[in-house]
């Protein structure tokens, strides 16, 4: 096994991942205008597996309020129209052949609020990715102070700039939940 090493900037990469993706499932949180972006984070158990729904249908924008997802296959239509609906994104699929007609609402009080728990789900999930990355290197400064790589006064500097990094991703988080939660709130 190599030894381990303490590369910041990957830790720093690798929490940058979590905000991008979380960047990405708020975009898809559209209020109130259809958006193709809105079915990405849906996966479907198909083919003995968990895949991303545009790997088994096409997503299209037919009108500014529906969107229209064209099944490849007919047997994964019912595993469509599941994974869609376990989403809770409020969506209920109508279905013609292989092609589901999902309508968007109309953005009521009660829609706004279920799409801010949405995007606050997301928010948790992209700072439990930071938390598990902050984890990883805490976790190789301990091992390479217990190796005597470095010494304990390296490891308090180290492990700080672990920790800063960290409390910059999650605040990054926290605002762009907080902007997301505003474009909601006020369309």
């Amino acid at each position: 096994m190599a030894a381990a090493t303490h590369d910041l900037n990957e830790l720093k990469r690798r929490m940058a991942g979590a905000l991008q993706v979380l960047k990405q499932e708020l975009s898809g949180l559209r209020t109130g205008r259809a958006s193709t972006h809105l079915l990405d984070a849906v996966h479907v158990e198909a083919y003995g597996q968990n895949m991303p729904l545009n790997q088994v249908a096409t997503v299209s924008v037919p009108q500014p309020r529906m969107l229209s997802v064209q099944v490849w296959d007919k047997s994964m239509v019912g595993a469509v129209e599941k994974a869609i609906k376990a989403a809770n994104l409020g969506l209920n699929p109508s279905t013609e052949g292989q092609v589901l007609h999902l309508r968007i609402p109309e953005l009521n009080e009660e829609r706004r609020k279920e799409l801010v728990k949405i995007a606050h789900k997301y928010a948790e999930t992209a700072r439990i990715a930071v938390r598990h990355v902050r984890r990883d290197g805490m976790d190789v400064l301990k091992k390479l102070e217990k190796d005597h790589a470095i010494g304990e006064d390296e490891h308090k500097r180290m492990d700080g700039d672990v920790q800063k990094a960290t409390d910059q991703s999650i605040a990054d988080i926290d605002q762009m939940l907080t902007m997301k939660e505003k474009e909601i709130m006020t369309v």
